[in-house]
């Protein structure tokens, strides 16, 4: 196995996006498997390395406000409200895009998913590069993200330039994703700001709805290798857990805590060999939707 290159050296990682190279991004959330998006074969070398299809779009990371509007054709009112309340933070919005978005990025598509993270390091990293950065969860397509440098060393082998190291991931589950082209505005993707905060700044939110345009819209996805059964309750959870090979994981009672746990909990249950990993789902409530979200579609594809 060829081991990439970890540290902390932020001018380092900056020269290897500059020359076209592809480096392992800490953010808030998870981390992001990073190209420049002025250099079309890292672009394409992201969807190789990560077994993705190419009509699935890539989330362009910014260092401000100012970068991101450079990226869109119009820049609505939601998008203002929302990016001033919410940047930087766990949030990517979906805008119409700008010549200055490769088809690369989009799929294709006439839109772009664009978030500015506030990880320090992220953060240091976009000042430096001075270019946006695209960067999908650094895993392969459809497993469990990655929040800390080892999972991404675990993943991905020798497949990365260098993993930027910043520590685990502070909430540990993926953006909230919403969509701004459309009124009202759609969440597609639940995370940790929520439908309600997200109404109480543009006034009303719907759900998502239409074909998947955006990351985490598939039906089966963020899945471990060992088989997930989600139950509701703490007692149903140990029951169906006391069985050999089978693990309880219970978010109900820290969903805050879970959500930063998740991944690395499924991924130690593959690494020790766990058949079953039974989940006691948290309330419906806050990032809790989003744990939800990520338990049930990781059980559809484990």
């Amino acid at each position: 196995m060829n081991v990439p290159d970890v540290g902390t050296d932020v001018d380092k990682a900056a020269g290897i996006l500059h020359d076209g190279g592809l480096v392992a991004l800490p953010t808030e959330t998870v981390y992001g498997l990073a190209a420049a998006i002025d250099r079309p074969d890292a672009l394409r070398r992201i969807f190789s390395v990560k077994g993705r299809p190419i009509d699935h779009p890539l989330i362009v990371h910014v260092v401000d406000v100012n970068q991101a509007r450079t990226l869109c054709c119009e820049w609505p009112s939601p998008a203002e409200r929302l990016s001033s309340t919410f940047w930087p933070g766990p949030l990517t919005l979906i805008l119409r895009r700008s010549g200055a978005v490769p088809d690369e990025v989009t799929g294709g598509r006439d839109t772009v998913a664009i978030r500015c993270p506030s990880h320090p390091m992220a953060q240091s990293l976009l000042r430096l590069v001075r270019t946006p950065l695209a960067a999908p969860s650094a895993n392969r397509f459809g497993r469990v993200s990655p929040t800390c440098a080892q999972h991404v060393v675990d993943d991905l082998d020798g497949d990365v330039d260098y993993v930027l190291d910043g520590d685990s991931s502070s909430i540990g589950v993926e953006s909230t994703i919403v969509d701004c082209t459309v009124e009202p505005v759609q969440v597609l993707r639940p995370g940790a700001i929520t439908a309600d905060q997200i109404e109480r700044v543009v006034g009303s939110a719907a759900p998502a709805s239409g074909p998947s345009r955006a990351s985490g819209m598939l039906e089966s996805h963020y899945a471990p290798r060992c088989k997930i059964i989600a139950v509701e309750s703490s007692e149903e959870g140990e029951r169906l857990s006391a069985k050999p090979r089978h693990r309880l994981i219970d978010t109900r009672t820290s969903p805050d805590d879970a959500a930063r746990r998740l991944y690395a909990d499924l991924r130690r249950c593959d690494q020790e060999g766990v058949e079953t990993a039974v989940i006691v789902l948290p309330e419906p409530l806050g990032i809790g939707l989003a744990l939800r979200d990520r338990i049930m579609k990781a059980a559809a594809g484990a």
